[in-house]
């Protein structure tokens, strides 16, 4: 399993396609076995979910993503957790504990007006 989180600064970013990287977590089992930081590639409409989908990611949490996004994730088959907070490496192991506390998405946008994809 690999999961991405949108992060800032090794903490969730509450702005999915505006925060400046993703942490790439490879996951065995309920473990973590490695971990790699990427650099945001740039907000572009549509462009994120196809680039962490065509690089196996098949978990993205944020603690905001707006619906287009999410919509985008589902149709290639990729979980979304939104509403998560807190260090990146804490909220991907209590995710893998199944213990991941949840809030709302803080991304509030119209469908017509998503910013976070």
């Amino acid at each position: 399993m690999r999961i991405a989180v949108a992060a800032d600064g090794g903490m969730v970013s509450q702005h999915f396609g505006r925060c400046p990287e993703y942490i790439i977590y490879d996951v065995s089992g309920n473990k973590v076995i490695s971990r790699q930081v990427l650099p945001n590639p740039g907000h572009q409409p549509g462009f994120i979910p196809g680039y962490l989908g065509d690089m196996g990611v098949s978990c993205v949490i944020a603690g905001g993503m707006g619906p287009r996004a999410q919509a985008l994730f589902e149709e290639r088959g990729i979980q979304t957790v939104v509403g998560a907070r807190g260090p990146a490496d804490e909220v991907v192991n209590s995710f893998l504990a199944g213990q991941l506390p949840l809030g709302e998405s803080t991304c509030d946008h119209p469908y017509g007006e998503d910013h976070h994809n």
